[in-house]
């Protein structure tokens, strides 16, 4: 499955710079171990000296949101500001302010700070059209990733770089630590099961930053069908002289490794507000894919979870309408189930570098009505359709981890050839 080739594919030209270098911007001063290495941290987009002379004189092209800030500016306003010339903004899953609820389409509009047409990317189209591009002489991606599989941000990343490439326009990522870039575990996705929760045979937690994920699809050939149409094309001319070619660049953070612990400075998406839904969101998520509630319209999303039939005697609590989940499931209805909880560190030892399989199969064990605790997304959340039969059929956990293997250790493999950074171990 993983090509072991390391080899530059010919119509493509990686960069990435050193990956040592001093902080340039800062973030909130913190107290606790973890928040301090925090601090240490420089994301690419603060390291302006990096990549702004490649923006200079340039007509840009950007797919950003809240996320995507210099300092506490966000990237859109302080590039503008320097003069560089943003002719369209392309925004994903929860816009490109980054104000809509999980899953809500959004359409396109024109931004009301700035003047500049924003296009959506989830609502009608997911991809750029040659349209949206014409003229366009660069692409920046600059999104704050949070390492799952089944987080939407990479799937429009993928469609992003295929757009640039079929046009062969050159390509920017400013690199962003990942905040479970400490370890990799899940199943590999099968193919049969790819759509935009998953579009790679990846596992559910995959430890690297969207800087080193783009350059692993790039070069593996994962990329669409008229993505690797455009780069033979390419390939057929590379000996030409003044032949242009397919170009990615990526800007690295400074004094990020695998073995980092990074506190997201602005939560990157509505339902997770904190750093402990951010690393109990790979063992959660399965339950969006169930008849209980992921724990959307509580304080604790991805920390809450159950449901009104579970046993009494479980954690209550009563999902709400809020900003970032207008309908949450069993909204306004009491439910019982688990409140995981805890300070980042508490989190960080309950989760042990594993999804950690137990509540689910808890709560399946406990859930009166087996045959309506499934929803059809379920499968497409794993992967395969495998999670689903062995939680059925009274699994153990040690039985399904087994399972992942050797499609799990192959991927770990062809992972280490594409880290920009040490690794964590």
């Amino acid at each position: 499955m993983f090509s072991r080739n390391l080899a530059l594919c010919s119509a493509i030209a990686f960069l990435s710079f050193n990956c040592s270098g001093q902080k340039n911007g800062t973030l909130p001063k913190n107290n606790s171990k973890m928040e301090s290495q925090t601090s240490d941290i420089t994301p690419a987009a603060d390291r302006l000296d990096q990549y702004l002379p490649l923006l200079q004189g340039k007509k840009v092209a950007m797919l950003v949101n809240h996320t995507s800030t210099i300092g506490e500016m966000h990237i859109v306003d302080a590039l503008k500001q320097k003069g560089i010339n943003i002719r369209v903004v392309f925004g994903p899953e929860h816009g490109f302010r980054g104000d809509a609820p999980d899953g809500a389409k959004i359409d396109n509009a024109t931004d009301a700070k700035t003047g500049i047409p924003v296009i959506s990317l989830y609502g009608k189209k997911n991809k750029p059209a040659p349209e949206d591009l014409k003229d366009i002489d660069i692409m920046l991606y600059d999104i704050q990733d949070v390492g799952t599989r089944f987080y939407t941000f990479i799937s429009s990343m993928q469609y992003f770089m295929e757009a640039a490439l079929e046009n062969n326009i050159p390509m920017i990522i400013l690199d962003r630590p990942n905040p479970n870039g400490f370890y990799v575990d899940g199943p590999v996705l099968d193919p049969k099961f790819k759509t935009f929760v998953g579009l790679q045979p990846i596992p559910t937690v995959y430890g690297m930053t969207i800087g080193e994920y783009a350059n692993m699809i790039l070069q593996e050939g994962w990329l669409g069908k008229e993505a690797e149409a455009a780069r033979q094309r390419l390939m057929t001319v590379r000996y030409r002289e003044g032949a242009k070619f397919f170009q990615l660049t990526v800007i690295p953070c400074a004094n990020y490794t695998h073995k980092s612990k990074y506190v997201l400075p602005i939560k990157p998406s509505p339902n997770l507000p904190d750093i402990q839904s951010v690393y109990w969101y790979a063992t959660t998520c399965l339950f969006e894919g169930t008849a209980l509630s992921e724990g959307r319209g509580t304080e604790k999303p991805f920390q809450i979870f159950g449901h009104p039939s579970l046993p009494k005697n479980l954690y209550a609590f009563t999902p709400k309408a809020t900003a970032g989940a207008p309908n949450p499931k069993h909204k306004d209805i009491l439910c019982y189930g688990w409140n995981l909880g805890g300070t980042p560190e508490q989190v960080l030892t309950s989760i042990d570098r594993k999804i950690q399989l137990k509540y689910i199969l808890d709560a399946y064990r406990l859930f009166p009505d087996k045959a309506a605790f499934f929803k059809e997304s379920f499968n497409r959340l794993a992967g395969n359709d495998e999670l689903m039969q062995q939680i059925k059929d009274g699994k153990s956990e040690a039985q399904i981890r087994q399972s992942w293997e050797p499609k799990l250790s192959q991927f770990k493999a062809i992972r280490k050839n594409y880290l920009l950074y040490p690794d964590f171990e």
